[in-house]
């Protein structure tokens, strides 16, 4: 905001300094009338003049000694006119240096603004294009940074800002473009020798390992690190608004491979961004348009074989673009907020699917860490039991452990809320990430699910062997029967079987069903609801709408009535 209010500052200073200058123009032209006035009559009434300031008569003309004694009077006040004007003209241009300062750098850093980069780049470009040269443009991100700001106050954050700032100006070589351009995104332009981009790849090392160094501010260390996006101009680019544009894909991408790095731009990137918009779109009409469907993958019973289930798994199906992998859409849907709804539509066609199914079947629905951090998101699972009929008691809900670093008191809430209802939670890919014994203890699970990745290379491999059996000994030491995903033979089946796993599941009992493929599997083997089933299922609906058996409003809710 600094660049604007200052734009108009300055607007405004130099309108008031031409009335100004207008005013002093005419006093001038006055003064200099006057004096001309006093050189051509004061040689002839000097005298009188004198004669009449002391009281004795005069002989001269009556009406010049008036005007010589006001030609005095008016050559006075236009010196000290001429000084005032003098110190004003400094003033003025002081002040007309900060507001161009102001307008042109960022006023926490001292930084260049986004503006002002824009222009001196597209200046430094004309410079590099007569020598010859490249110009790299680079764009810096700090990881981290929100929770510095959420953690230790704003105060921190600016503190982190201005000495990134001091860091990055060390690094980056002088007489050389170094700007702010808003809240923790910095850039610098610099000339480098076209056939060295090892130059600018070390200096962006450089400039990595100088943010990464803890900074000390009021007693506490605190870290950030920084993604990086390059982008070079030769002589066939096509401008600055290009230059950087890309140096930002790149610094996303830099972002989506696991931070702390620096990337070059390359063309693929570009489509990839084309082709992310283009999904992006398609979910929001897709969502209410109903291009999202279930399909479900079998669970087995291990010891007897028989089928206890199947886990919900989103699919969807584009009529522009044809199936497309949920490892595509979920993360699309989570980063733009999507994924709430699109949850919501699954598990309603889902519970309404699997309400007909035998009551000896369950149904597994995953929950995304954006959802867990919703409060209302054990009111909207009841809500959707109420709606479609199903038993709470044949729900799992999967919760995936990094879901619970975020807010584990607000896990903790929402978990117990749905306990209440008889709705059984699974911890989802145990063994990957930050497996930790506190958040067992911590929420009331009733079954552990070892990832995919120690399934699959538990015959070749000694250590996913061992800790397999050791989260299956854990689970039976507390009580939480484990299933094994991913399983694609017989010979790892037998494996898990004889390690004590109790359920399993994976592309050796088939590869996941549609709604329509399910029944018919389930028709064959008679394990749809019959008639009086169904009548036991209106019971229990009844049951659930006691709003007695309602989850409690979310405590970090309760303060707004």
């Amino acid at each position: 905001m600094a660049g604007p209010v200052a734009e108009q500052h300055l607007k405004v200073m130099k309108n008031g300094y031409k009335l100004s200058v207008g005013r002093d123009v005419l006093t001038g032209v006055i003064v200099i009338l006057a004096i001309l006035m006093f050189a051509g009559t004061g040689g002839t009434v000097v005298t009188d003049a004198i004669d009449s300031l002391s009281g004795q008569p005069g002989t001269g003309d009556n009406v010049l000694v008036p005007a010589f004694l006001l030609n005095i009077a008016l050559i006075l006040f236009g010196w000290r006119r001429y000084k005032d004007l003098t110190k004003e003209v400094e003033e003025r241009a002081a002040a007309e240096e900060r507001a161009n300062s102001l307008a042109a750098t960022d006023p926490l850093t001292g930084l260049l603004n986004r503006r002002t980069i824009g222009e001196r780049t597209a200046e430094m470009i004309s410079i590099a294009q007569r020598k010859q040269k490249s110009i790299t443009f680079l764009m810096l991100d700090l990881d981290n940074f929100k929770n510095i700001n959420d953690v230790h106050g704003h105060s921190a954050g600016d503190a982190v800002l201005k000495e990134v700032a001091k860091r990055v100006s060390r690094v980056v070589p002088p007489h050389n473009l170094l700007a702010r351009l808003g809240g923790d995104e910095f850039a610098c332009a610099f000339i480098f020798a076209p056939e060295q981009p090892k130059m600018v790849e070390r200096i962006a090392d450089d400039l990595i390992d100088a943010i990464a160094a803890p900074i000390i501010e009021n007693g506490h260390q605190l870290v950030v690190t920084t993604s990086i996006g390059m982008s070079r101009y030769d002589s066939d680019s096509e401008g600055v608004d290009a230059l950087m544009r890309r140096a930002d894909i790149a610094m996303y991408c830099s972002k989506r491979q696991g931070r702390n790095r620096h990337c070059w731009f390359d063309t693929s990137m570009e489509q990839e961004l084309q082709t992310r918009s283009l999904l992006e779109e398609g979910m929001r009409s897709g969502i209410p348009g109903g291009e999202f469907f279930p399909y479900f993958e079998p669970q087995i019973d291990l010891l007897t074989g028989k089928l206890t289930g199947f886990e919900t798994l989103a699919r969807w199906e584009s009529p522009t673009q044809g199936s497309i992998s949920p490892e595509i859409f979920i993360p699309i849907a989570e980063e733009t907020g999507m994924i709430g709804d699109l949850s919501i539509q699954i598990m309603r066609l889902a519970l309404n699917q699997a309400k007909n199914w035998h009551p000896s079947l369950s149904l597994a629905i995953n929950i995304s860490p954006i959802q867990l951090l919703d409060p209302w998101l054990a009111q909207k699972i009841v809500k959707l039991l109420l709606e479609t009929g199903f038993p709470p008691n044949r729900l799992e809900i999967e919760i995936t452990e990094s879901a619970l670093f975020d807010n584990l008191s607000l896990a903790q809430s929402i978990v117990g809320s749905l306990k209440n209802q008889g709705i059984k939670i699974a911890l989802d890919d145990f063994g990957i990430g930050h497996s930790s014994l506190a958040h067992l203890r911590a929420l009331p699970f009733d079954r552990i699910k070892i990832d995919r990745s120690f399934v699959a290379s538990i015959l070749e491999n000694a250590e996913s062997q061992a800790i397999v059996r050791a989260i299956n000994g854990l689970g039976e030491s507390l009580g939480m029967p484990i299933t094994a995903e991913g399983i694609e033979d017989q010979e790892t089946e037998a494996a898990l079987r004889t390690i004590g796993c109790a359920k399993g599941q994976g592309w050796l009992y088939g590869l996941p069903l549609s709604m329509e493929e399910t029944d018919e599997i389930l028709a064959e083997r008679g394990l749809l609801q019959d008639e009086e089933q169904e009548h036991d299922r209106k019971d229990i609906t009844a049951w659930l709408a006691d709003p007695k058996y309602l989850p409690d409003e979310p405590k970090s809710l309760q303060k707004v009535h």
